[in-house]
């Protein structure tokens, strides 16, 4: 997708911050940051994109088994679900402005959506991750949230969240360098990757946005400033 030099034509792309791949229509969906749309693309021999949602300061993006497509708005400071063929979308996440109250988000980044429906947010402003769920009207604090720092019960500018199937949280701790997990329940993390300072050795990271398990339990990273993705073997106890 893209490689037409940035720009906003329908073969090109700008600032692109996330992707998934929408197996149904056999596609990828792109947030195409700096031309404020989402774009589905062709997963074969595609030339351009076609816009599916517009007018969004789109950042994270991912979708549930049932195809409804949840979007991050980095300005509006919310997420919204969009059900197939629909182009408003409901707000599950946020909407209430920038603030830090249950209710509220403050430049949310990256959402992971589990099973029953449940809406988690990097709430990188806030420096906290949010857990929405289905059809609830504000939040609860399930990573951070005790204001911006490097201790065990803190995060700095959380971006990518991923979570299992015990809800355990996984966050990029981008100020801190450093990965951390969060117990169900649990009111501090402990670090599983990197803290070691900002860096380019092989156990530390630098300006690190995404991550992503396989089905091995292995850990992939986007270590940003390193120019590099990092797979990291997570040892499980218990």
């Amino acid at each position: 997708a893209g490689g037409n030099e940035e720009g906003s034509g329908d073969h090109q792309l700008s600032n692109p911050r996330d992707v998934i791949v929408d197996k149904e229509r056999d596609s990828l969906i792109i947030s195409d940051n700096s031309n404020e749309r989402v774009v589905q693309w062709p997963r074969r021999n595609g030339t351009s994109g076609e816009t599916i949602i517009s007018n969004i300061n789109c950042v994270g993006l991912t979708m549930d088994e049932n195809g409804s497509l949840y979007v991050v708005d980095f300005g509006k400071g919310e997420v919204r679900r969009y059900k197939k063929g629909e182009s408003q979308g409901t707000v599950v996440a946020g909407g209430n402005g920038d603030g830090n109250r249950f209710d509220q988000l403050y430049g949310p980044t990256y959402v992971f959506v589990d099973r029953d429906h449940s809406v988690y947010v990097s709430d990188c402003g806030n420096h906290r991750v949010m857990k929405w769920m289905k059809g609830t009207k504000e939040g609860i604090i399930v990573a951070g949230g005790q204001g911006e720092g490097n201790g065990l019960t803190q995060l700095s500018s959380p971006l990518g969240v991923v979570v299992d199937q015990l809800s355990t949280v996984y966050v990029t701790d981008c100020g801190n360098a450093r990965i951390m997990r969060w117990p169900k329940g649990a009111t501090q993390g402990s670090v599983i990757v990197g803290g070691k300072g900002e860096g380019g050795q092989s156990n530390q990271l630098n300006g690190l946005i995404g991550l992503s398990f396989d089905r091995y339990g292995n850990l992939y990273v986007v270590d940003y400033r390193n120019h590099r993705v990092q797979k990291f073997n997570i040892e499980f106890n218990g």
